[in-house]
């Protein structure tokens, strides 16, 4: 399986009564089908994750799974401060038949890089699926190391990563380790396009929430063609970049995708919804790039 472009970490549906909201799940999964997104993370940290229980996770999966029919990839997050519940995540998503795993690293618990060697191994011959690291210290207060990436890329099973370090000088130490059977992903839409110029195969966004079909062709463009298209769309966006990171992810996501139609804004404790205080920025945002994606096929 060659993951690459755009890989939308969407976000987790939910009722009134607080309960996954199936039918919007499956509208939002055929939305990214249709506009051309090239795979979805299911309960990554857009999604959620944290706050569902271990049923609600396998729901959530089988939902995507049996309404993506072979459409489009499937990738499970999976994350815990415990490699025994990573794992038993992971399996459980095997059976489910998602493709692979967004595995963060451990949070909370700070893992030493010998840890971290050891959980992603463990999960890597256990798990049952392929495995793309996931690197955020932002969110979860460990850091994992290129010279440790580079060890843990020579397993099979362990085809890639996502970085959301944005630091150039990490970016290129991990891109010399990119191959045919390990590829590097942008895990920040801001620096996207610089990323994929420079060589990674990709961008797992939540940017791709809310402008799906724009944000495919940024990608696609990004790796395949030199010209100046790319950086004309990815300067059309940089206003929803930064919009969706007034609050914590995903708290903006869910309130511009409810500004589409395309489900409640409604999330969970300790999440709450958007401050009323950005309402009328991010509304002017949205009339902004739902104006560039109208206009994408001239662009581009």
């Amino acid at each position: 399986m060659q993951l690459h472009g755009s890989i939308c970490a969407l976000v987790t549906p939910f009722d009134a009564d607080g309960g996954i909201d199936i039918a919007n799940l499956q509208r939002l999964i055929d939305w990214h089908v249709d506009s051309g997104t090239n795979a979805l993370v299911l309960a990554g940290s857009t999604g959620e994750a944290a706050l569902l229980t271990d049923d609600e996770y396998a729901l959530l999966l089988e939902t995507a799974v049996a309404r993506s029919a072979g459409r489009i990839p499937v990738i499970a997050g999976v994350g815990s401060p415990a490699t025994a519940k990573s794992l038993r995540l992971a399996r459980r998503a095997a059976a489910i038949g998602a493709n692979a795993l967004l595995a963060v690293t451990p949070y909370y618990v700070r893992p030493t890089q010998a840890g971290l060697l050891a959980h992603y191994r463990l999960l890597a011959d256990d798990g049952g699926l392929p495995v793309l690291l996931y690197n955020v210290p932002g969110r979860t207060g460990c850091d994992l190391l290129p010279a440790t990436v580079a060890e843990l890329s020579a397993h099979p099973a362990i085809i890639g990563i996502k970085e959301a370090v944005t630091d150039p000088a990490r970016r290129r130490e991990l891109l010399t380790l990119a191959s045919a059977d390990f590829a590097v992903f942008c895990g920040d839409d801001g620096s996207a396009l610089q990323a994929m110029r420079d060589g990674a195969v990709g961008t797992i966004s939540v940017a791709a929430n809310v402008v799906p079909k724009t944000f495919a062709r940024l990608c696609a463009l990004a790796v395949a063609s030199p010209g100046p298209n790319a950086e004309t769309l990815d300067q059309g966006l940089q206003p929803l970049y930064r919009a969706l990171s007034v609050e914590s992810n995903p708290i903006p996501a869910k309130w511009l995708l409810h500004r589409l139609g395309r489900i409640d804004n409604v999330l969970r404790l300790p999440l709450q919804a958007l401050n009323n205080r950005y309402h009328a920025g991010l509304a002017q945002c949205l009339a902004e790039v739902q104006l560039l994606e109208s206009r994408l096929d001239a662009i581009v």
